[in-house]
């Protein structure tokens, strides 16, 4: 079978893969790590102390514990270790996930963990002066985070949010070390049949660049949109 041959065969199976687990596990992932970014952030940058220090601990340990190990062997305690998890009398057999759900999980709190940084640090790039005049006007603290820091903050931190979900994409092929049936997965048991490794990888490699390519443009037309919002406002 010629290359060509192999190419033509494959890249159906190949982009079924990506449309049915790798997109749509990125974009669920990549939607729950944000949601989980923006309370983290808010959390860290509260100036409540007392016992809601522990709360800002906990989120502080989250953040460091994501950030500092690597994702691979996120997947693979969630997955393979969590069963072992054993509580006698509360999980006498562990914590058992499907592999979609450790997967996603394991993403979403990822992401979460970075993007956290990035969403604290473009709120606290906000000038005080901007709550100062808020709160002038007799707006309470949460009207001022939300009409006035957040939307200023989304702007400035859109271009690293956009990085992070382009990474998340490429990261998804991790999955496959968790029996994930995803893209990369199924170039491996693809070139398990054809004994074609290198032509496999580089097709799948070169649809991972394609995707990552389009997402690319799209955040350039996304920041074009937003600074020319920004400007005419």
């Amino acid at each position: 079978m010629s290359a060509w041959e192999i190419i033509r065969d494959s890249t159906p199976q190949l982009l079924a893969a990506c449309i049915a687990y790798t997109i749509p596990i990125a974009i669920v992932s990549f939607i729950i790590g944000l949601t989980i970014a923006v309370i983290t952030a808010l959390v860290k940058i509260s100036p409540r102390g007392g016992l809601f220090n522990i709360v800002k601990a906990i989120f502080y340990f989250y953040v460091w514990l994501f950030r500092s190990t690597p994702l691979l062997v996120q997947l693979f305690i969630v997955f393979f270790g969590l069963p072992y998890l054993r509580i006698a009398g509360i999980l006498p057999d562990g914590i058992r996930l499907t592999p979609i759900v450790a997967g996603i999980i394991t993403f979403s709190l990822n992401t979460g963990a970075y993007a956290s940084e990035t969403i604290r640090g473009a709120i606290l790039s906000i000038p005080d002066g901007q709550w100062e005049a808020a709160y002038s006007l007799g707006m309470t603290k949460r009207k001022v985070l939300w009409r006035i820091i957040l939307p200023q903050a989304s702007r400035v931190s859109l271009p690293p949010l956009s990085n992070e979900f382009i990474g998340l994409v490429k990261d998804t092929s991790l999955a496959a070390s968790i029996t994930i049936v995803e893209m990369f997965e199924v170039s491996q048991q693809i070139a398990a049949e054809n004994y074609q490794p290198l032509i496999m990888y580089i097709l799948v490699a070169a649809i991972y660049a394609v995707i990552c390519s389009v997402l690319t443009i799209l955040q350039s037309y996304l920041e074009k949109r937003v600074s020319r919002y920004s400007v005419s406002n």
